[in-house]
């Protein structure tokens, strides 16, 4: 295998896992907007508070 062709097939590698990684964001961040705009505010204002007690974070 020659140096060019590794570095090809690294640079495809790359290529591709960014856009593994930018789908994967994408579909993250669509959930979580779609998932908060049905949502209730009573649901939505619960479910932040859970996270900042899981997180040790102080709230009240």
């Amino acid at each position: 295998m020659t140096t060019a062709s590794t570095f090809s097939q690294t640079r495809a590698r790359s290529a591709q896992a960014r856009l593994a990684a930018a789908f994967a964001a994408f579909t993250l961040g669509a959930l979580v907007v779609f998932t908060v705009g049905f949502a209730g505010p009573e649901m939505i204002h619960n479910a932040a508070h859970d996270a900042r007690h899981a997180t040790g974070f102080p709230c009240h």
